[in-house]
């Protein structure tokens, strides 16, 4: 390696052109800089989220503070883990293409700048030789990305968007990255070193210029500068401003759990003399500054169930129709189109997927309070509100909790002896005919397996998750005070529930109202009672049995692993885990009509029945209510994880 390898900066550019050069940049980035402060206000008309001293928010760079933010921008921003988890099909490679061979030559820029302007001068020898070699390398995954999402802006319909402003942004970033290389061949044609040959790309490019002049090379200078100036003003206009708004949005995204909704205080209420969100400033500065970080790749609606059976839901086109609200100040719920709002599952697979982070459920549940708020709901969604409000059971049934009880000799917190457990029974679980099959399996293991355990039967109150979903927030935190005060009587320090939505709400969400509890999902109590020994798996013919993972449980809560742990050989269909495709019963959808052709639980059994098993696994109620009306036929069994091992353990 050559010790004398280097380059001239600014190659045969006088004083003045230099300051002509600085001159045209810091126009260009106070241009984007304004751009950028104009969205800056546009957030900070939001609701505050940091901490606030006399009135006001103040942000706090604390160790703490910096080492959270950096714990999500290495993920999700550095490291891609969103995008590199998605499917191929979705341009997941061309993306990540386009992000390390955009990243790579912004910091062979930042490095040369470094140089350039401090005293030490470190870009020579074989520092140097192997910073050539290396950028010009890496700067290929930018070139072959953008032709690849150039093919394919052109190409593709829908989810992903077709704009015109698309398509010339990809032809600016490829014009930029092409003449890079050319304006590298002109500078070694017109100044030709023993150590071209390192500049590989550049070299290559550069032999058949030939000789190059002076005048020529600067022209090309010149003209690159032109480009990367104009692409500098408009980042802040396009969707490629996605570019700084993701690491800002992945930076602030909220600590709370996927599963867990914002509680709305009263005084709140007092204070705007609303509930919900009527207009944009009335979501978080976060949530308002996550639009701006939207990318519009269209993986939240490629996922959405909705979507996917046709319905008119498109999580992208709220994000992008909540932000023109943002924009002009319209009222966000005429502006997402209130009838895709009600078509939400909640089943978060759109937060999933988003690589940015957006919190779509948010959104639609928020927009959802305010219309309840105002008597904007009716039909079967507005009964199941008041069935709840009246009889404290979803389904509208009163005074036979106890049923499914008797002759089982079931232990009651009531009468008196200590236990270790609450079994937490649920709407579903009390009434429903094949939910009571799980809750009567659940029972029977826990007492095979000597589990301490007892039931609330009738001071057991819904949890309130259908409503607090279907945006009747303060009949959520009437049930949740009065289920609190209840495991508060009884000293309830665990909870067990068969039901994913009811593990959602007393794990993630009860804790504000002063729960203090560890809440397991049957399949997670039984896991540990299988490897104890206490119980055994179930052990079907292998290939005989597929699993349907609840979206409250394998993506919401993250807990794939203890329902397979129960069954020797069980199949995962295509979508599975945190992955897994929703049955179209969660957000209040469960009692809500939809037509056949229009109904995700159709689409999922199809999913499940592909693999060729012909029973089906479940590990929630309103997952087995809702495949059983979809599946084809009655050889076709529908058995929740505890009945599998009921039959396993008899």
């Amino acid at each position: 390696m050559n010790p004398q390898a280097t380059r001239e900066e600014y190659l045969y550019f006088s004083l003045p052109e230099k300051l002509i050069f600085y001159m045209l940049a810091l126009m260009s980035l106070a241009y984007m800089g304004h751009q950028v402060w104009a969205r800056v206000k546009l957030w900070q008309s939001g609701r505050p989220t940091g901490p606030v001293r006399e009135g006001k928010q103040y942000w706090m760079p604390t160790k703490e503070g910096i080492a959270k933010w950096w714990g999500k921008v290495l993920p999700f921003i550095l490291l891609q883990k969103k995008v590199r988890s998605s499917r191929p099909k979705s341009g997941a490679p061309m993306h990540l293409m386009m992000f390390y061979g955009f990243g790579a030559l912004f910091i062979a820029t930042t490095l040369l700048g470094i140089n350039t302007y401090s005293p030490y001068k470190f870009h020579k020898g074989a520092y140097y030789l192997l910073y050539e070699t290396t950028f010009d390398s890496l700067g290929l995954l930018l070139l072959f990305g953008l032709v690849w999402a150039l093919v394919r802006r052109l190409k593709t319909k829908e989810p992903i968007a077709q704009d015109k402003a698309d398509v010339g942004i990809l032809v600016l970033l490829l014009a930029i990255t092409c003449n890079g290389y050319f304006l590298e061949a002109a500078r070694i044609a017109a100044d030709p070193k023993p150590w071209d040959t390192w500049s590989w790309v550049g070299f290559a490019l550069a032999q058949p210029l030939g000789h190059f002049g002076v005048l020529a090379y600067k022209l090309s200078w010149w003209f690159h500068v032109a480009l990367v100036l104009a692409f500098f003003c408009i980042i802040p206009k396009l969707r490629i401003r996605h570019i700084l708004m993701a690491i800002f949005s992945a930076a602030g995204s909220p600590d709370t759990p996927m599963g867990k909704l914002r509680t709305i205080p009263m005084e709140e209420v007092e204070q705007t003399e609303q509930i919900g969100v009527k207009l944009a400033k009335d979501y978080s500065r976060w949530h308002l500054m996550s639009l701006d970080a939207c990318m519009e790749c269209g993986r939240c609606t490629e996922v959405c169930p909705a979507w996917n059976v046709g319905k008119i839901l498109n999580p992208k086109r709220i994000v992008q129709d909540l932000k023109g609200a943002m924009e002009t100040g319209a009222e966000v719920a005429p502006s997402l189109n209130p009838e895709a709002l009600w078509q939400c599952t909640t089943c978060n697979a759109c937060v999933e997927a988003c690589p940015v982070l957006i919190r779509h459920v948010d959104i639609i549940v928020d927009a959802r309070r305010n219309i309840v708020s105002e008597g904007g709901l009716s039909g079967s969604a507005a009964l199941v509100l008041r069935q709840t409000a009246s009889t404290s059971n979803a389904w509208g049934t009163s005074g036979n909790r106890e049923d499914w009880m008797k002759d089982l000799d079931i232990p009651l917190a009531r009468d008196g002896k200590e236990f270790e457990y609450l079994f937490w029974v649920g709407c579903a679980g009390a009434t429903d005919p094949g939910s009571v099959k799980t809750t009567k399996a659940v029972a029977e293991l826990l007492k095979k397996a000597g589990v301490s355990y007892a039931c609330l039967g009738s001071e057991e109150a819904c949890t309130g998750d259908p409503a607090r979903r279907l945006g009747e927030e303060f009949l959520f935190q009437e049930k949740a005070m009065e289920n609190v005060s209840v495991f508060e009587r009884y000293k309830v320090k665990k909870i067990v529930t068969a039901c994913p939505h009811c593990f959602n709400s007393l794990k993630n969400e009860y804790g504000d109202f002063g729960a203090s509890i560890e809440v397991f999902h049957h399949t997670q109590l039984l896991q540990q009672l299988v490897s104890k020994g206490s119980l055994m798996a179930a052990k079907p013919e292998r290939g005989s049995v597929v699993l349907h993972d609840p979206c409250y449980l394998g993506r919401v809560n993250d807990e794939a692993d203890a329902p397979r742990a129960l069954v020797d050989g069980i199949l995962d269909p295509e979508f599975s885990g945190a992955k897994t495709r929703c049955c179209g019963a969660g957000g209040g959808r469960m009692w809500m009509e939809e037509p056949p052709n229009e109904r995700p639980a159709n689409a999922r059994i199809d999913q499940l029945l592909a693999t060729g098993a012909k029973t089906i696994a479940l590990g929630c109620p309103f997952c087995k209510i809702m495949l059983d009306a979809a599946k084809p036929d009655e050889e076709i069994r529908l058995l929740d994880l505890a009945e599998m091992l009921q039959e396993a353990n008899k």
